[in-house]
Protein backbone atom coordinates (compact mmCIF):
# COMPACT_ATOMS: atom_id res chain seq x y z
CA UNK A 1 0.00 0.00 0.00
CA UNK A 2 1.72 3.56 -1.04
CA UNK A 3 1.34 5.33 2.22
CA UNK A 4 1.32 8.73 -0.62
CA UNK A 5 -1.63 7.95 -1.85
CA UNK A 6 -3.73 6.84 1.51
CA UNK A 7 -2.59 10.58 2.51
CA UNK A 8 -3.70 12.30 -1.27
CA UNK A 9 -7.10 9.88 -1.39
CA UNK A 10 -7.66 11.48 2.75
CA UNK A 11 -6.59 14.71 1.88
CA UNK A 12 -8.67 15.12 -1.63
CA UNK A 13 -11.98 13.69 0.08
CA UNK A 14 -11.48 15.47 3.36
CA UNK A 15 -11.46 19.21 1.34
CA UNK A 16 -14.24 18.06 -1.08
CA UNK A 17 -16.37 17.00 1.92
CA UNK A 18 -15.82 19.80 3.93
CA UNK A 19 -16.74 22.12 0.94
CA UNK A 20 -19.49 20.37 0.03
CA UNK A 21 -21.13 20.29 3.76
CA UNK A 22 -20.79 24.52 3.91
CA UNK A 23 -23.50 24.63 1.58
CA UNK A 24 -25.22 21.56 2.59
CA UNK A 25 -25.22 22.92 6.50
CA UNK A 26 -27.42 26.60 5.18
CA UNK A 27 -29.30 24.55 2.76
CA UNK A 28 -30.47 22.48 6.22
CA UNK A 29 -31.35 25.45 8.11
CA UNK A 30 -31.94 28.40 5.48
CA UNK A 31 -34.86 26.06 3.77
CA UNK A 32 -36.91 26.12 7.12
CA UNK A 33 -36.37 29.83 7.80
CA UNK A 34 -37.91 30.71 4.15
CA UNK A 35 -40.29 28.81 4.73
CA UNK A 36 -41.24 30.62 7.79
CA UNK A 37 -41.12 33.76 6.01
CA UNK A 38 -43.58 32.39 3.43
CA UNK A 39 -45.96 30.80 5.89
CA UNK A 40 -45.62 34.41 7.79
CA UNK A 41 -46.63 35.55 4.33
CA UNK A 42 -50.12 33.10 3.60
CA UNK A 43 -50.79 33.80 7.47
CA UNK A 44 -51.15 37.48 7.72
CA UNK A 45 -51.27 38.36 4.21
CA UNK A 46 -48.34 40.89 4.50
CA UNK A 47 -46.41 41.81 1.15
CA UNK A 48 -42.92 42.63 3.24
CA UNK A 49 -42.86 38.93 4.53
CA UNK A 50 -43.47 37.78 0.68
CA UNK A 51 -40.63 40.13 -0.12
CA UNK A 52 -38.13 38.66 2.65
CA UNK A 53 -38.97 35.01 1.27
CA UNK A 54 -38.55 35.67 -2.66
CA UNK A 55 -35.09 37.55 -1.22
CA UNK A 56 -33.62 34.96 0.95
CA UNK A 57 -35.09 32.03 -1.54
CA UNK A 58 -32.67 33.59 -4.29
CA UNK A 59 -29.73 33.19 -1.49
CA UNK A 60 -31.21 30.28 -0.92
CA UNK A 61 -31.43 28.82 -4.49
CA UNK A 62 -27.46 29.69 -4.99
CA UNK A 63 -26.17 28.03 -2.18
CA UNK A 64 -28.69 24.93 -3.11
CA UNK A 65 -27.05 24.63 -6.30
CA UNK A 66 -23.60 24.73 -5.47
CA UNK A 67 -24.21 21.85 -2.70
CA UNK A 68 -25.36 19.56 -5.61
CA UNK A 69 -23.27 20.26 -7.78
CA UNK A 70 -20.34 19.89 -4.97
CA UNK A 71 -21.74 16.78 -3.79
CA UNK A 72 -22.03 14.50 -6.86
CA UNK A 73 -18.09 14.41 -6.83
CA UNK A 74 -18.12 13.15 -3.33
CA UNK A 75 -20.40 10.00 -4.53
CA UNK A 76 -17.96 9.26 -7.90
CA UNK A 77 -15.02 8.76 -5.60
CA UNK A 78 -16.52 5.66 -3.62
CA UNK A 79 -15.33 3.96 -6.92
CA UNK A 80 -12.69 5.64 -7.64
CA UNK A 81 -9.65 6.50 -4.64
CA UNK A 82 -11.74 4.47 -2.11
CA UNK A 83 -13.09 1.34 -4.20
CA UNK A 84 -12.08 -1.11 -1.96
CA UNK A 85 -13.97 0.18 0.82
CA UNK A 86 -16.91 0.24 -1.35
CA UNK A 87 -16.15 -3.39 -2.46
CA UNK A 88 -16.50 -4.13 1.70
CA UNK A 89 -19.01 -2.11 2.60
CA UNK A 90 -21.22 -1.12 -0.42
CA UNK A 91 -23.96 -3.47 0.35
CA UNK A 92 -24.62 -1.59 3.07
CA UNK A 93 -23.41 1.90 1.80
CA UNK A 94 -25.45 1.75 -0.97
CA UNK A 95 -28.97 1.39 0.53
CA UNK A 96 -29.34 4.68 2.06
CA UNK A 97 -27.41 6.79 -0.67
CA UNK A 98 -30.08 5.13 -3.29
CA UNK A 99 -32.82 5.47 -0.51
CA UNK A 100 -31.81 9.34 -0.23
CA UNK A 101 -31.55 9.85 -4.33
CA UNK A 102 -34.87 7.84 -5.31
CA UNK A 103 -36.89 9.99 -2.49
CA UNK A 104 -35.94 12.74 -0.88
CA UNK A 105 -33.81 14.68 -3.47
CA UNK A 106 -36.40 13.50 -6.06
CA UNK A 107 -39.12 15.23 -4.20
CA UNK A 108 -36.67 18.30 -3.13
CA UNK A 109 -36.04 18.93 -6.79
CA UNK A 110 -39.14 18.54 -8.56
CA UNK A 111 -40.69 20.59 -5.84
CA UNK A 112 -38.11 23.34 -5.46
CA UNK A 113 -38.68 24.48 -9.48
CA UNK A 114 -41.84 24.80 -9.24
CA UNK A 115 -41.34 26.94 -6.32
CA UNK A 116 -39.38 29.02 -8.44
CA UNK A 117 -41.25 29.43 -11.38
CA UNK A 118 -44.46 29.03 -9.88
CA UNK A 119 -45.45 32.04 -7.68
CA UNK A 120 -47.74 33.59 -9.70
CA UNK A 121 -48.98 30.13 -11.00
CA UNK A 122 -50.15 28.35 -8.04
CA UNK A 123 -52.38 29.10 -4.99
CA UNK A 124 -50.62 30.48 -2.19
CA UNK A 125 -51.36 27.58 0.05
CA UNK A 126 -49.92 25.10 -2.49
CA UNK A 127 -46.72 27.64 -2.98
CA UNK A 128 -46.33 27.16 0.29
CA UNK A 129 -46.52 23.14 0.53
CA UNK A 130 -43.39 23.55 -2.00
CA UNK A 131 -40.81 25.42 0.16
CA UNK A 132 -42.03 23.23 3.16
CA UNK A 133 -41.52 20.20 1.17
CA UNK A 134 -38.21 21.18 0.07
CA UNK A 135 -37.16 21.61 3.83
CA UNK A 136 -38.51 18.37 4.57
CA UNK A 137 -37.28 16.74 1.92
CA UNK A 138 -33.61 18.43 3.00
CA UNK A 139 -33.53 17.28 5.97
CA UNK A 140 -34.82 13.91 5.55
CA UNK A 141 -31.98 13.65 3.13
CA UNK A 142 -29.56 14.58 5.71
CA UNK A 143 -30.48 11.61 7.69
CA UNK A 144 -30.36 9.18 4.79
CA UNK A 145 -26.18 10.57 4.39
CA UNK A 146 -25.78 11.21 8.41
CA UNK A 147 -27.33 7.28 8.68
CA UNK A 148 -24.17 5.74 6.17
CA UNK A 149 -21.92 7.71 7.92
CA UNK A 150 -23.14 7.02 11.50
CA UNK A 151 -22.58 3.30 10.52
CA UNK A 152 -19.04 3.88 9.74
CA UNK A 153 -19.01 5.35 13.47
CA UNK A 154 -20.82 3.00 14.63
CA UNK A 155 -21.41 0.01 12.52
CA UNK A 156 -24.86 -2.45 13.35
CA UNK A 157 -27.50 -4.01 11.58
CA UNK A 158 -24.61 -6.42 9.16
CA UNK A 159 -23.52 -9.39 8.46
CA UNK A 160 -20.48 -10.84 6.77
CA UNK A 161 -20.66 -12.62 4.26
CA UNK A 162 -17.99 -13.81 1.55
CA UNK A 163 -15.54 -11.11 2.95
CA UNK A 164 -18.21 -8.30 2.83
CA UNK A 165 -20.46 -6.78 5.07
CA UNK A 166 -24.44 -6.70 4.04
CA UNK A 167 -26.98 -5.07 5.42
CA UNK A 168 -29.76 -7.56 7.36
CA UNK A 169 -31.37 -5.41 9.76
CA UNK A 170 -32.68 -1.92 7.96
CA UNK A 171 -34.31 -1.34 11.71
CA UNK A 172 -31.63 -1.19 13.67
CA UNK A 173 -29.70 0.77 10.64
CA UNK A 174 -31.73 3.22 10.84
CA UNK A 175 -32.32 3.63 14.89
CA UNK A 176 -28.25 3.57 15.47
CA UNK A 177 -27.76 5.27 18.34
CA UNK A 178 -25.22 7.31 17.23
CA UNK A 179 -27.31 8.41 14.34
CA UNK A 180 -29.76 10.01 17.00
CA UNK A 181 -26.91 12.43 18.04
CA UNK A 182 -24.75 13.08 14.72
CA UNK A 183 -28.34 14.07 13.38
CA UNK A 184 -29.49 16.42 16.24
CA UNK A 185 -26.22 18.12 16.11
CA UNK A 186 -25.93 18.19 12.79
CA UNK A 187 -29.56 19.73 11.82
CA UNK A 188 -29.46 22.08 14.82
CA UNK A 189 -25.84 23.16 13.83
CA UNK A 190 -27.40 24.24 10.09
CA UNK A 191 -30.00 25.85 11.88
CA UNK A 192 -27.25 28.20 13.89
CA UNK A 193 -25.64 28.85 10.78
CA UNK A 194 -28.39 30.11 9.08
CA UNK A 195 -29.45 32.40 11.82
CA UNK A 196 -26.47 34.17 11.80
CA UNK A 197 -26.59 34.36 7.83
CA UNK A 198 -29.95 35.82 7.94
CA UNK A 199 -28.51 38.06 11.18
CA UNK A 200 -25.34 39.04 9.02
CA UNK A 201 -26.87 40.29 5.59
CA UNK A 202 -29.73 42.03 7.64
CA UNK A 203 -27.41 43.73 9.91
CA UNK A 204 -25.16 44.84 6.68
CA UNK A 205 -28.92 46.53 5.49
CA UNK A 206 -29.93 47.95 9.49
CA UNK A 207 -26.03 49.58 9.56
CA UNK A 208 -26.61 50.92 5.63
CA UNK A 209 -30.28 52.85 6.98
CA UNK A 210 -31.99 50.26 3.99
CA UNK A 211 -34.84 48.87 4.18
CA UNK A 212 -35.13 48.96 7.88
CA UNK A 213 -38.66 48.10 8.85
CA UNK A 214 -38.04 45.00 6.06
CA UNK A 215 -34.55 43.93 7.41
CA UNK A 216 -35.32 44.17 11.36
CA UNK A 217 -37.69 41.78 10.56
CA UNK A 218 -35.42 38.72 9.06
CA UNK A 219 -33.12 40.29 11.81
CA UNK A 220 -35.39 39.24 14.40
CA UNK A 221 -36.41 35.88 12.49
CA UNK A 222 -32.68 35.23 12.04
CA UNK A 223 -31.93 35.99 15.77
CA UNK A 224 -35.00 33.53 17.34
CA UNK A 225 -33.84 30.86 15.04
CA UNK A 226 -30.55 31.48 16.30
CA UNK A 227 -31.65 31.97 20.33
CA UNK A 228 -32.94 28.39 20.08
CA UNK A 229 -30.53 26.38 17.98
CA UNK A 230 -27.35 27.99 19.59
CA UNK A 231 -28.41 26.79 23.19
CA UNK A 232 -29.38 23.10 22.07
CA UNK A 233 -26.74 22.53 19.88
CA UNK A 234 -24.82 22.93 22.79
CA UNK A 235 -26.76 20.98 24.58
CA UNK A 236 -26.60 18.25 21.82
CA UNK A 237 -23.11 18.56 22.19
CA UNK A 238 -23.06 17.36 25.66
CA UNK A 239 -24.79 14.35 25.20
CA UNK A 240 -23.03 13.61 22.45
CA UNK A 241 -19.90 13.18 23.64
CA UNK A 242 -21.00 11.19 26.74
CA UNK A 243 -22.35 8.57 24.22
CA UNK A 244 -18.53 8.99 23.04
CA UNK A 245 -17.42 8.47 26.13
CA UNK A 246 -19.24 4.94 25.84
CA UNK A 247 -18.70 3.98 22.11
CA UNK A 248 -15.68 5.44 21.16
CA UNK A 249 -13.46 6.20 24.09
CA UNK A 250 -10.65 6.42 22.22
CA UNK A 251 -12.11 9.71 20.42
CA UNK A 252 -13.23 11.09 23.75
CA UNK A 253 -9.70 10.47 25.84
CA UNK A 254 -7.51 11.97 21.91
CA UNK A 255 -10.24 14.95 22.15
CA UNK A 256 -9.09 15.50 25.92
CA UNK A 257 -5.10 14.95 25.79
CA UNK A 258 -5.87 12.00 28.35
CA UNK A 259 -2.95 9.77 27.85
CA UNK A 260 -3.41 7.99 31.58
CA UNK A 261 -6.44 6.06 33.18
CA UNK A 262 -7.79 8.91 35.83
CA UNK A 263 -9.71 8.47 38.73
CA UNK A 264 -11.17 11.44 38.51
CA UNK A 265 -10.31 12.72 35.58
CA UNK A 266 -9.40 16.50 34.72
CA UNK A 267 -10.68 18.73 32.04
CA UNK A 268 -7.72 20.19 30.32
CA UNK A 269 -8.46 23.27 28.79
CA UNK A 270 -4.76 23.91 27.60
CA UNK A 271 -1.90 21.51 27.15
CA UNK A 272 1.53 20.99 25.48
CA UNK A 273 1.18 17.73 23.82
CA UNK A 274 3.96 15.66 23.51
CA UNK A 275 2.79 12.80 20.98
CA UNK A 276 5.71 10.72 20.33
CA UNK A 277 6.54 10.05 23.90
CA UNK A 278 2.75 9.54 24.41
CA UNK A 279 2.22 12.50 27.40
CA UNK A 280 1.95 15.99 28.23
CA UNK A 281 4.46 18.37 29.17
CA UNK A 282 2.48 20.46 30.64
CA UNK A 283 -1.18 21.43 31.30
CA UNK A 284 -3.83 23.53 32.89
CA UNK A 285 -6.70 21.41 33.92
CA UNK A 286 -9.58 21.47 36.57
CA UNK A 287 -9.90 18.67 38.61
CA UNK A 288 -12.50 16.20 38.15
CA UNK A 289 -13.88 18.39 35.48
CA UNK A 290 -13.69 15.48 33.03
CA UNK A 291 -15.21 12.71 34.85
CA UNK A 292 -18.09 15.42 35.50
CA UNK A 293 -18.55 16.43 32.25
CA UNK A 294 -18.48 12.26 30.72
CA UNK A 295 -20.27 10.28 33.28
CA UNK A 296 -22.40 12.96 35.37
CA UNK A 297 -19.95 12.12 38.62
CA UNK A 298 -17.02 13.54 40.15
CA UNK A 299 -15.13 10.50 41.13
CA UNK A 300 -15.66 7.96 37.47
CA UNK A 301 -12.54 7.24 35.96
CA UNK A 302 -12.18 7.67 32.07
CA UNK A 303 -10.00 5.66 30.34
CA UNK A 304 -6.74 6.89 29.00
CA UNK A 305 -5.23 6.95 25.29
CA UNK A 306 -2.16 4.22 26.53
CA UNK A 307 -4.27 1.69 28.04
CA UNK A 308 -6.94 1.97 25.84
CA UNK A 309 -4.00 1.71 22.83
CA UNK A 310 -2.99 -1.91 24.51
CA UNK A 311 -6.75 -2.80 24.45
CA UNK A 312 -7.18 -2.26 20.71
CA UNK A 313 -3.74 -3.88 19.90
CA UNK A 314 -5.35 -7.20 22.20
CA UNK A 315 -8.28 -6.78 20.49
CA UNK A 316 -7.46 -6.16 16.93
CA UNK A 317 -3.95 -7.13 16.27
CA UNK A 318 -0.68 -4.79 16.53
CA UNK A 319 -1.16 -1.25 15.34
CA UNK A 320 -1.39 2.12 16.33
CA UNK A 321 -4.74 2.96 17.07
CA UNK A 322 -4.01 6.20 18.69
CA UNK A 323 -5.78 9.29 16.43
CA UNK A 324 -3.66 12.54 15.84
CA UNK A 325 -4.59 14.05 19.55
CA UNK A 326 -2.93 17.67 19.06
CA UNK A 327 -5.78 17.97 16.00
CA UNK A 328 -8.71 16.77 17.92
CA UNK A 329 -7.67 18.40 21.38
CA UNK A 330 -7.47 21.98 19.92
CA UNK A 331 -10.28 21.61 17.04
CA UNK A 332 -12.76 20.21 20.00
CA UNK A 333 -12.15 23.14 21.59
CA UNK A 334 -12.34 25.53 19.02
CA UNK A 335 -15.40 24.23 18.64
CA UNK A 336 -16.42 24.82 22.00
CA UNK A 337 -15.39 28.32 22.02
CA UNK A 338 -16.77 29.39 18.71
CA UNK A 339 -20.39 27.20 20.43
CA UNK A 340 -20.22 29.75 23.44
CA UNK A 341 -19.32 32.94 21.99
CA UNK A 342 -22.08 32.38 19.73
CA UNK A 343 -24.72 31.84 22.36
CA UNK A 344 -23.17 34.91 24.56
CA UNK A 345 -23.59 37.41 21.09
CA UNK A 346 -27.03 35.78 19.95
CA UNK A 347 -28.07 36.96 23.69
CA UNK A 348 -26.28 39.98 23.47
CA UNK A 349 -28.48 40.63 20.10
CA UNK A 350 -31.38 39.47 22.14
CA UNK A 351 -31.26 41.97 24.98
CA UNK A 352 -30.95 45.00 22.50
CA UNK A 353 -33.96 43.96 20.60
CA UNK A 354 -35.79 43.86 23.67
CA UNK A 355 -34.63 47.53 24.19
CA UNK A 356 -35.93 47.83 20.54
CA UNK A 357 -31.81 49.23 20.10
CA UNK A 358 -30.73 46.62 17.17
CA UNK A 359 -30.60 49.18 14.46
CA UNK A 360 -29.40 51.82 16.07
CA UNK A 361 -26.15 49.60 17.76
CA UNK A 362 -23.23 49.78 14.86
CA UNK A 363 -20.86 48.58 17.50
CA UNK A 364 -22.76 45.00 17.82
CA UNK A 365 -24.44 45.02 14.06
CA UNK A 366 -20.95 45.25 12.91
CA UNK A 367 -19.97 41.79 15.24
CA UNK A 368 -22.92 40.86 14.38
CA UNK A 369 -21.56 40.48 10.39
CA UNK A 370 -18.06 39.57 10.84
CA UNK A 371 -18.86 36.65 13.62
CA UNK A 372 -21.06 34.92 10.31
CA UNK A 373 -17.71 32.62 9.79
CA UNK A 374 -17.71 30.93 13.28
CA UNK A 375 -20.34 29.11 12.40
CA UNK A 376 -19.16 27.81 9.43
CA UNK A 377 -15.62 27.04 11.11
CA UNK A 378 -17.32 24.97 13.99
CA UNK A 379 -18.99 23.04 11.78
CA UNK A 380 -15.59 21.97 10.16
CA UNK A 381 -13.87 22.02 13.46
CA UNK A 382 -16.93 19.58 13.98
CA UNK A 383 -16.53 17.03 11.40
CA UNK A 384 -12.96 17.34 12.15
CA UNK A 385 -13.16 15.94 15.38
CA UNK A 386 -15.65 13.17 13.85
CA UNK A 387 -13.68 11.81 10.76
CA UNK A 388 -10.18 12.02 12.42
CA UNK A 389 -11.32 10.88 15.92
CA UNK A 390 -12.22 7.57 14.24
CA UNK A 391 -8.98 7.14 12.69
CA UNK A 392 -7.21 4.46 11.64
CA UNK A 393 -10.52 3.13 11.79
CA UNK A 394 -12.58 3.50 8.22
CA UNK A 395 -15.35 1.77 9.07
CA UNK A 396 -15.04 1.11 12.79
CA UNK A 397 -13.68 -2.12 14.46
CA UNK A 398 -13.73 -3.25 10.58
CA UNK A 399 -11.96 -1.92 8.34
CA UNK A 400 -8.79 0.22 8.67
CA UNK A 401 -8.73 3.44 6.76
CA UNK A 402 -5.71 2.22 4.51
CA UNK A 403 -7.58 -1.37 4.08
CA UNK A 404 -9.95 1.16 1.85
CA UNK A 405 -8.15 2.80 -0.95
CA UNK A 406 -7.95 2.05 -4.30
CA UNK A 407 -5.18 -0.11 -5.19
CA UNK A 408 -4.86 0.62 -8.82
CA UNK A 409 -4.95 4.51 -8.31
CA UNK A 410 -1.59 6.07 -8.54
CA UNK A 411 -0.45 9.10 -6.08
CA UNK A 412 0.53 11.13 -9.78
CA UNK A 413 -3.61 10.58 -10.58
CA UNK A 414 -4.85 11.48 -6.85
CA UNK A 415 -2.31 14.48 -7.41
CA UNK A 416 -3.80 15.86 -10.48
CA UNK A 417 -7.20 14.89 -9.69
CA UNK A 418 -6.90 17.06 -6.23
CA UNK A 419 -5.52 19.93 -8.51
CA UNK A 420 -7.99 19.88 -10.84
CA UNK A 421 -10.88 20.16 -7.98
CA UNK A 422 -8.60 22.90 -6.22
CA UNK A 423 -8.46 25.06 -9.22
CA UNK A 424 -12.91 24.50 -9.71
CA UNK A 425 -14.05 24.65 -6.53
CA UNK A 426 -12.20 27.73 -6.10
CA UNK A 427 -13.61 28.70 -9.64
CA UNK A 428 -17.16 27.55 -8.37
CA UNK A 429 -16.74 29.60 -4.84
CA UNK A 430 -16.13 32.46 -6.71
CA UNK A 431 -18.73 32.89 -9.15
CA UNK A 432 -20.96 32.11 -6.09
CA UNK A 433 -20.05 34.79 -3.76
CA UNK A 434 -19.96 37.12 -6.79
CA UNK A 435 -23.90 36.11 -7.56
CA UNK A 436 -24.35 36.13 -3.78
CA UNK A 437 -23.06 39.69 -3.22
CA UNK A 438 -25.13 40.78 -6.73
CA UNK A 439 -28.13 39.80 -5.07
CA UNK A 440 -28.05 41.33 -1.89
CA UNK A 441 -26.95 44.70 -3.43
CA UNK A 442 -29.88 44.62 -5.66
CA UNK A 443 -31.83 44.01 -2.42
CA UNK A 444 -35.62 42.50 -2.13
CA UNK A 445 -37.18 44.39 -5.40
CA UNK A 446 -40.87 44.45 -4.88
CA UNK A 447 -43.29 41.66 -4.04
CA UNK A 448 -45.12 41.58 -7.99
CA UNK A 449 -41.72 40.73 -9.17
Amino acid sequence: MDNTALILARLQFGLTLTYHFWFVALTLGLSILVALMETFYVRLGEQNYKLLAKFWGKLFLVNYAVGIATGLVNEFQFGMNWSEYSRFVGSVFGPPLAFEALTAFFVESVAIGIWVYGWNKVSRRVHLSLIWLVALAANYSAFWILSANSFMQHPVGYVFNNGRLELNDLAAFITNPYLFYQYSHTVLSGLVLAGYFVMAVSAYYLLRKEHTDLFLRSFKIGLVCAMIATVSVVGTGHFYNQYLAHTQPMKMAASEALWETIEPAPFVFFALIDEENRKNTYQLALPSGLSALAYNSLNTPVAGMNDLQAEFVEKYGPGYYIPAVTLLFWSFRGMVAIGFWLVFLTALNAWYWRKQQLECSPALLKTTMWSLPLPYLASTLGWLMAEMGRQPWLVYGLQLTQQGVSKVVSPASIWTSLLAYAVVYAGVALAALYIARKIILEGPGNAQE
